[in-house]
């Protein structure tokens, strides 16, 4: 392997060569899905601070690095699915199904 490559590429080229990579399924519908995240943000118009725990605010940035946007945006994310209905308690869909 060419030893010009930094040690996060060789990293990156590692986890390609050991098949941990997915494709992503529905692609014009995550572009979509990100593009309202990024339509969300330009449209702030109000601001709010809260306090949270340094832990849950860890949580929710890695969380936010998984979908692949900024931790703000993320949280604004959740309370707008939250009160529009689309966020839902799993142990309440898992009592739902159970029945």
């Amino acid at each position: 392997m060419n030893s010009n490559y930094t040690k996060e590429e060789l990293e990156l080229i590692e986890s390609i060569e050991k098949d941990e990579w997915v494709s992503i399924k529905n692609v014009k519908e995550e572009k979509k899905r990100f593009q309202s995240y990024a339509q969300a943000t330009l449209k702030k118009d109000k601001r709010v601070n809260i306090r949270i725990s340094e832990r849950d605010l860890e949580n929710l940035q890695r969380k936010a690095v998984d979908e692949g946007i900024p931790y703000q945006t993320f949280i604004s994310s959740i309370l707008h699915k939250y009160i529009n209905g689309r966020l839902v308690d799993k142990e309440q869909i898992n009592h739902l199904l159970k029945k």
